[in-house]
């Protein structure tokens, strides 16, 4: 399937149907609602985004949540948990912006859950990497670690596997740190 066939695919979804949905390599794939803790911790990482840029002088770029969408060059359209868009990928696009924008994101989060811990490690990952995402965080719940991956020209690097006690220290947002038992809800 095309990202405009994707598209017009999505218009016939009746409004009942909770699910997400991305085209991945050419194929639909539907995500289940997310359980607990997973909206919590989308939405203290936008927080502490939000935060961080809102305390710099000069606007560094946009944040967004899971629902927006983003038609990448390989022809995939995704929806990260959370995302940033440098100013500079975001006033290169075409305007006016309809539907999905074809930017590639700078810095992509996925929070794991057992439904797609292995499309987010495997099949996402290889995705942003093909498309140019600078800085890639796997945020596990289960054992409250982040993965995080910076990219080394065209590939992600090994990556760093961050426990509780270790503060993420962003690449793609110099000065951004944050201390990763600070992202988990307390139960």
């Amino acid at each position: 399937m095309t990202q405009s066939e994707f598209a017009l695919w999505l218009q016939t979804i009746p409004a009942r149907d909770l699910h997400r949905y991305e085209l991945l390599d050419g194929f639909v794939v539907m995500e289940p609602l997310a359980a607990w803790p997973h909206g919590e911790i989308e939405g203290e990482v936008v927080s502490r985004l939000k935060s961080f840029l809102m305390s710099k002088p000069k606007a560094l770029g946009r944040v967004f949540g899971s629902s927006q969408g983003f038609d990448l060059p390989t022809g995939d359209t995704v929806e990260p948990d959370v995302s940033f868009v440098s100013a500079e990928r975001w006033q290169a696009l075409m305007r006016p912006v309809r539907g999905f924008p074809a930017v590639v994101p700078d810095l992509v989060v996925e929070i794991l859950s057992p439904s797609t811990k292995k499309i987010d490690q495997e099949q996402k990952k290889r995705i942003y990497e093909r498309n140019g995402v600078r800085e890639y965080w796997l945020i596990d719940p289960a054992s409250h670690s982040v993965q995080l991956l910076v990219a080394t020209g065209s590939m992600f690097d090994a990556g760093r596997l961050l426990s509780a006690d270790d503060v993420l220290a962003s690449q793609v947002l110099p000065g951004l740190e944050v201390r990763v038992a600070d992202l988990f809800p307390v139960p």
